[in-house]
């Protein structure tokens, strides 16, 4: 087993990148058997390791078995890592959990690499999950050997390995793993051995189904790398199934985003139809989408509540959201000029339902000149009026109003000088 493990490691390049390597070690049959041929071979491959463990808390013997780990670390000379699950347990809530831990002692503690121990068995497993499940062709293909994490890689370097082939170490054995409470128990132990009836190498086709998948997908990124899936004059040029497809590979850039079918399909919808929307998805996720083009990122709490109104009432040089405003005296570089009739105090502030500027003798929506100038909503949503006495003078670096360019040629008591911020 263990010329073979390195044998294949090698051929993979597995650790060519890495020196310290972080593995998850459960104390079950596999994750020992992953930390023992790593060990063994830790010399050949150039890599240091630390072992991490989560205790679930959900059986007697898991104060047991985080005993026997620290001591095997302790022994091996390795950094033990240890995290207690917390909260509502559930395969997910409990994945999500180790995975996070994963990650903050890789980014704290300098490991470029996660090592997991999943295997051939597995790879079928999940294939059939995700089947009855009815997720989309794309997460039907292979567990990939090596992804980014965290701050380096997530590396599986058993998948060519079936659980059979393992040697006979010293593990626990989780009664948990019989329970049919749990979705990939009734996976492995009823579901599996029924289509073995049908097909005695079932879990072959399923790993098979997965790596068809899997190169399917290559060759559709490989026809469709010269196509910008956010450029919508391209995109809508595109048949349905292309744009579906852009569209997907677009959103698994967002791996929390996690829209449901029906969700995917409104995005869809949207991107073909409407000219200009700003769209709340979930999780947090912004859709913006202007006339030509479209983006999808995250907000954090702040992003979108409204500026605090400042009032501007003496002379000198301050900053306001994405500019920088002068009263009198002049900027150098600067991009934008308001004339102001009177020396009461200017107010800067956000944008408010019903606003309105005169532009070219017409009282117009601020709304609406946004629509009609085509501003991105970005831009928008960071918009600074800039009024006086009641009466919208400009918005900064966009538009400014008749009532200033009137007082240029009149008696001019204040001026604005405005620039956006390096």
């Amino acid at each position: 087993m263990k010329n073979r493990f390195l044998k294949v490691t090698q051929e993979g390049h597995f650790f060519d990148k890495h020196e310290k390597v972080l593995v998850a070690v459960s104390g079950g049959l596999d994750s020992m058997n992953l930390f023992n041929l790593l060990y063994q071979c830790r010399q050949e491959l150039g890599i240091s390791l630390g072992l991490a463990h989560v205790n679930h808390g959900q059986r007697e013997e898991s104060i047991s078995e985080e005993s026997y780990l620290k001591q095997l670390a302790e022994d091996c000379t390795v950094p033990f890592y240890l995290s207690h699950f917390e909260g509502m347990f559930s395969e997910e809530a409990a994945r999500k959990w180790r995975y996070a831990f994963f990650a903050k002692i890789m980014e704290q503690e300098g490991y470029t690499a996660l090592v997991t121990a999943h295997h051939a068995d597995d790879q079928a497993e999940t294939v059939l999950m995700r089947l009855i499940r009815g997720s989309r062709l794309r997460h039907l293909s292979a567990i990939q050997p090596i992804q980014p994490f965290a701050s380096g890689e997530l590396i599986r370097p058993l998948l060519s390995f079936k659980k059979s082939d393992f040697d006979t170490v010293f593990h626990f054995e989780d009664a948990s793993n019989l329970s049919s409470t749990y979705f990939r128990n009734r996976v492995r132990h009823a579901y599996l051995p029924q289509f073995k009836q049908e097909n005695p190498k079932i879990e072959k086709a399923l790993c098979h189904l997965a790596d068809d998948t899997s190169n399917l997908l290559q060759a559709l990124r490989d026809l469709t790398n010269h196509l910008s899936v956010t450029d919508l004059t391209s995109f809508r040029q595109q048949t349905q199934a292309v744009q579906t497809y852009l569209l997907e590979e677009y959103v698994e850039k967002f791996p929390d985003l996690q829209l449901s079918r029906s969700q995917f399909n409104e995005l869809l919808h949207i991107l073909q139809s409407k000219a200009n929307y700003r769209h709340l998805l979930k999780n947090n996720y912004i859709l913006e989408k202007e006339y030509d083009s479209f983006k999808i990122y995250k907000i954090g709490p702040q992003t979108d509540e409204q500026k605090e109104p400042v009032m501007v009432e003496s002379e000198g040089i301050f900053s306001y959201g994405s500019y920088i405003f002068s009263l009198n005296q002049p900027l150098e570089n600067t991009e934008q000029i308001l004339y102001f009739p009177s020396e009461v105090p200017i107010r800067l502030r956000g944008r408010q339902a019903g606003d309105t500027i005169l532009i070219n003798g017409v009282n117009k929506k601020v709304r609406r000149w946004f629509i009609d100038n085509k501003i991105p909503q970005q831009v928008r949503q960071e918009a600074v009026i800039i009024e006086q006495a009641g009466e919208i003078y400009g918005i900064a670096n966009l538009a400014s109003s008749d009532l200033s360019k009137s007082i240029k040629n009149d008696i001019i008591k204040a001026t604005l000088y405005i620039k956006m911020k390096e």
